[in-house]
């Protein structure tokens, strides 16, 4: 049975003869009754308290876990992001090797052939300047066998003028003239088979 505050400053007992002093217990139940009353406050005031405590505690622990939720969540797609992440850059690295793979096997080849065109195109220089030179040589072999075949107009006329003056020059002299345009023909042959090449 619970005893309030009220009840215990309200307590009436019964008379009895050589009895306590009536206003002394009235007193002291009065007493016991104000400090009676001043616990249960206090105590209500605990529970309130303690209530209100209760639900802040609850708040965080439901923040607690809320937070926990989110660390976890976010170490989750962290390390899913460091796996795409690191899949992502083994695939560009692999995609970069086969394209610098690729552009030197064809700078390779493409250095191949240019070493080939140039072998070619020296070998066909080669054969150019070995034909120039033939067909020079045959050319000069002809001009030969021409001036000993068909007379040099220039001398004809060198030998009307002779002719003419047959007690003045010898005919040596002549002779030296033909040899004389014949180097000059040979040495401007040479001069531009030189400059060809």
């Amino acid at each position: 049975m619970k005893i309030a505050p009220i009840d215990i400053a309200h307590k009436t007992f019964s008379r009895r003869m050589m009895g306590l002093d009536a206003d002394e217990v009235m007193d002291f139940l009065r007493k016991v009754a104000d400090e009676y009353e001043a616990v249960v406050r206090e105590r209500n005031t605990l529970r309130e308290s303690l209530r209100e405590k209760e639900l802040v505690i609850s708040d965080f622990r439901e923040r607690d876990d809320l937070l926990k939720n989110t660390i976890t969540t976010a170490t989750k797609m962290s390390e899913k992001l460091q796996a795409d992440a690191d899949r992502e850059a083994r695939l560009i690295i692999n995609d970069a090797n086969h394209k610098a793979e690729t552009i030197v096997r064809d700078a390779r080849d493409s250095l191949k052939r240019i070493y080939q065109e140039i072998n070619d195109l020296k070998r066909l220089r080669l054969q150019f300047e070995n034909n120039l030179k033939a067909i020079i040589q045959s050319h000069l072999t002809m001009l030969d066998q021409a001036q000993k075949i068909m007379p040099n107009p220039m001398i004809e006329s060198q030998l009307g003028d002779v002719e003419m003056k047959e007690s003045q020059e010898p005919p040596a002299p002549q002779s030296k003239g033909i040899k004389d345009q014949d180097q000059l023909i040979r040495h401007r042959v040479s001069e531009a088979i030189s400059k060809s090449l």
